[in-house]
């Protein structure tokens, strides 16, 4: 192995049980399913076709995408989930020993990628209310990332700030949206305003789409046009393509599944608040809760385990140390958010 693939501690997604019966809270999938167009036109993909490769330029997909954000398909790279992407971009802007910057903590997939690329991580700390941090614009850094609204706090950076930082970087700023739809923001109008500019966002949240692994980018055309050279050919297989596409053409359905989500985010903010957690204002279709004075002979990793017992997953991250106390919990329905709750009123010590 090379040194740095040896040394390298790789990331740990969120647990998928193997069984059934679990109220999972833990992974921010959508607890709605996709609109009924997607799965009608997935059902009729599933045909002879399918030994067919697929469009390597995902240009249907593209076109529908310009038409949904008014920009040109030359500005927009699909990939095999916004993951997918973000290793693209690394590999385009940045080598060996290069500056990646990102605030701390945010999504953990940014350090493993840095290290297999072979460039300097370059965490920057978030304060403790997660607003954009002073010396995010690291001198010298080929790219920076920034997820807005960031996981796993759920904080968003208004626009105007996101926007500063752009002109202040030396790199590509990266603005992962994964989780923008469940808020008011979105900073895609960045890339017609700045030429180091780059918007990614996934269909697996809020479009309950996870499991066909779509993301895209936008970003100045002269970008894309680089970044294509790297990404694989072929990278979006047939039904994911004909997926992406019905839910473009239903979006409405996803609007109304975020509005659900929102909604039940808010109950699950008051309901934790009024059980002595602190919860942090989110904007995500998740919220990071951390454990009061009430909880004081109780860890969060405990409590995570208890909850665990009773089939309920949430996440617990025992690095950082300042997440330690701390516990992200996805936006379920609201009878499993009315579970979670009721679990958490009888573990209670007080």
């Amino acid at each position: 192995f090379r040194p740095n693939i040896a040394r390298l501690r790789g990331y740990v997604p969120g647990e998928q049980p193997r069984e059934k019966g679990y109220i999972k809270l833990n992974t921010n999938e959508n607890p709605y399913p996709p609109s009924p167009l997607v799965l009608a036109r997935l059902r009729d993909a599933c045909s002879a076709d399918l030994r067919l490769y697929p469009d390597p330029d995902a240009w249907a997909l593209r076109r529908k995408l310009g038409e949904v954000f008014a920009i040109s398909p030359q500005q927009i790279m699909v990939g095999n989930g916004s993951d997918e992407l973000l290793n693209v971009i690394i590999r385009s802007f940045a080598g060996e020993g290069d500056k990646i910057a990102y605030p701390h903590p945010t999504y953990g997939y940014y350090k493993p990628l840095i290290d297999i690329q072979g460039a300097e991580a370059v965490p920057v700390e978030f304060d403790e209310d997660f607003s954009l941090p002073e010396g995010l614009a690291v001198p010298g850094a080929r790219v920076t990332f920034l997820a807005n609204p960031n996981a796993p706090s759920g904080t968003l950076v208004p626009y105007d700030e996101v926007a500063a930082l752009c002109a202040r970087v030396d790199g590509v700023l990266v603005v992962d949206e994964a989780y923008v739809d469940f808020s008011q923001g979105g900073c895609v109008q960045l890339i017609e305003e700045h030429p180091n500019a780059i918007v990614v966002r996934t269909m697996s949240k809020s479009f309950s789409l996870a499991g066909m692994r779509i993301g895209f980018a936008f970003a100045p055309a002269a970008l894309i046009e680089g970044m294509w050279k790297v990404k694989d050919h072929y990278n979006l297989n047939r039904l994911s393509l004909v997926a992406a596409e019905a839910a473009l053409e239903d979006i409405d359905a996803m609007r109304a599944n975020a509005a659900r989500v929102c909604a039940t985010r808010t109950h699950l903010c008051a309901g934790l608040r009024a059980l002595g957690f602190y919860v942090w204002d989110s904007q995500a279709n998740f919220v990071l809760a951390r454990l009061g004075e009430r909880w004081t002979n109780c860890a969060a990793a405990e409590l995570y385990a208890q909850l665990k017992e009773r089939r309920i997953l949430v996440r617990y991250f025992a690095a950082p140390p300042r997440l330690a106390d701390c516990l992200r919990i996805s936006v379920g329905t609201d009878a499993e958010i009315a579970a979670l709750l009721t679990a958490l009123k009888e573990l209670s010590p007080v």
